[in-house]
Parts: structure tokens; C-alpha cells; sequence
């Protein structure tokens, strides 16, 4: 696919996906939606870890709405259901860890794409706001999904309600997202962040994503047996004998994903 709304490049095993409408702060339309959706399944294949981020100063504002005047005629459902499951399943199932590198406003489905990658760092300057309630609607694209497991039920509530901004910090401090860093540091942090899981264990991260996402379901004997099962994979790799061997030696290990 010839990409026309977002910027692709891989490095270092870094794939990087930049959602680039900056004037309009990266809403999102049809076309960024399955561009997204084929860049998220080709880092996958060809990298070991992938950055969302956005160009300007924005992250994403949600669904392109400019110009939408006879609202009968638009198909929310069907919307979200031929273009953003595919998007956000993509990038939820993604086989190497996901970063969302928040680099401004992340509104309505901005936000809740954000969500979906397994860490969320973001710039001091950023913020997030579930604006949906504003114009009739309720939170989609993950939203009602991911808010109460990362943040709790209360705090999904009442960001749901109100659509008002909640800045870095302040989703950094109620677990909405990892971690929020200073704008001049972020760009830093954010390469720092991804080499290192570039260069890490990607089969155990894998497994991990995988045991940890299972204990919503799972009673404690239930989570008890999956640890030691994926346990016992993880400890058939190259990469835990290559881990073990880098320890003895005292140097770091070169681990190949494997």
C-alpha cells in the first residue's frame, strides 16, 4: 500500500507509524484507518517493536467529522465495525510490543487508539479526553474497553460523563497510561523506550502480553496453571538459555527473539 495520510519507517527493528494530518490534528478518515491497519500488520511481520505517534502538534482528534451535515446518512456501526475493529484488533494483537508515543491531543477515538497499544507514554503537554458525550455519543473504539481496566471503573465514569481533558500527568497518575515525561525530554525517552524492547526478549513479550491480558478471566488456579505452562515455553527458548549465559558471563545478552 502507498501510503498518503501517515509515515512509515522502519529502523533498527523500530517500526514507527506517524499519523500525518497535522492540519487537522490527525483525525482520522477511512483512508488513515486501513493505511493504519496495513502498517500495524507489516511492523509485525518486519520488526521488533512499534511506535504510534503523531506529526504536529497533535496525537490524534478522532474521527474526521469536518464537513458532516446530514448525520442521518452516516453509519457509526458500521464504521466501527468494517474499519475500526480491524485497526485497533491489529494493533492490540500485534506480536511485538506497542508503544503509543503521545505527542499531543489524543480526542474521542484518538484517545482510545492510543489505548490500544500495550504502553502509553506521553509528552507533559498531552492530554486525553473521551469527548464523545459532547455530541450525543458514547465512548467507542475501545474506550468503555480499556479506560476501567487501566484506570478503574470510577475514574472511566466520570471521563466517559463529563468529556473533560485529563492531562498527562494526571492519566500517568491514575494508571491510564505508563508514564507522562517533559516535552523536551519525550522525543528522548520515547527512542530510549523502543530501542530497548527492540533489543529485548520479543518471544517473552509476547507470552507476557499474553498471560497478563488472560487474569480478567482467570480465577487464581486458573492463572496459577497458565504461568507455569507459558513458563515452561519461555524456558525452552534461545533466548532464556542466551539470558542465563549473559548473566554467568556478566555481560548483556544478545537476545534474537527466539
Amino acid at each position: 500500500m502507498v501510503y498518503t495520510v501517515i509515515d512509515y519507517k522502519l529502523d533498527a527493528g523500530v517500526a514507527t507509524i506517524t499519523l500525518n494530518r497535522p492540519d487537522v490534528l490527525n483525525s482520522m478518515n477511512g483512508q488513515m484507518r486501513a493505511e493504519i491497519l496495513d502498517a500495524v500488520r507489516t511492523a509485525g511481520a518486519e520488526a521488533r517493536v512499534l511506535v504510534l505517534t503523531g506529526a504536529g502538534r497533535g496525537f490524534c482528534s478522532g474521527q474526521d467529522l469536518g464537513g458532516a451535515t446530514d448525520v442521518a446518512h452516516i453509519d457509526l456501526e458500521g464504521t466501527l465495525k468494517d474499519e475500526y475493529e480491524p485497526m485497533l484488533r491489529a494493533i492490540f494483537d500485534c506480536p511485538i510490543p506497542t508503544i503509543s508515543a503521545v505527542n499531543g491531543a489524543a480526542a474521542g477515538a484518538g484517545a482510545n487508539l492510543a489505548l490500544a497499544a500495550d504502553v502509553v507514554i506521553a509528552a507533559e503537554s498531552a492530554y486525553f479526553m473521551q469527548a464523545f458525550s459532547m455530541i450525543g455519543l458514547i465512548p467507542d473504539a475501545g474506550g468503555t474497553y480499556f479506560m476501567p481496566r487501566n484506570m478503574g471503573l470510577a475514574k472511566a465514569m466520570g471521563a466517559a460523563l463529563f468529556a473533560d481533558k485529563i492531562s498527562a500527568r494526571q492519566a500517568s497518575d491514575w494508571g491510564l497510561i505508563w508514564e507522562a515525561v517533559p516535552d523536551a525530554e519525550f522525543d528522548a525517552v520515547i527512542a530510549a523506550r523502543a530501542g530497548r524492547l527492540a533489543n529485548g526478549p520479543t518471544a517473552a513479550y509476547r507470552k507476557i502480553k499474553q498471560v497478563l491480558r488472560a487474569s480478567f478471566e482467570n480465577d487464581l488456579d486458573g492463572q496459577l496453571a497458565m504461568e507455569a505452562r507459558v513458563q515452561g515455553e519461555a524456558g525452552r527458548t534461545r533466548d532464556f538459555a542466551e539470558g542465563v549465559l549473559a548473566f554467568n558471563e556478566k555481560r548483556k545478552p544478545k537476545f534474537e527473539g527466539r
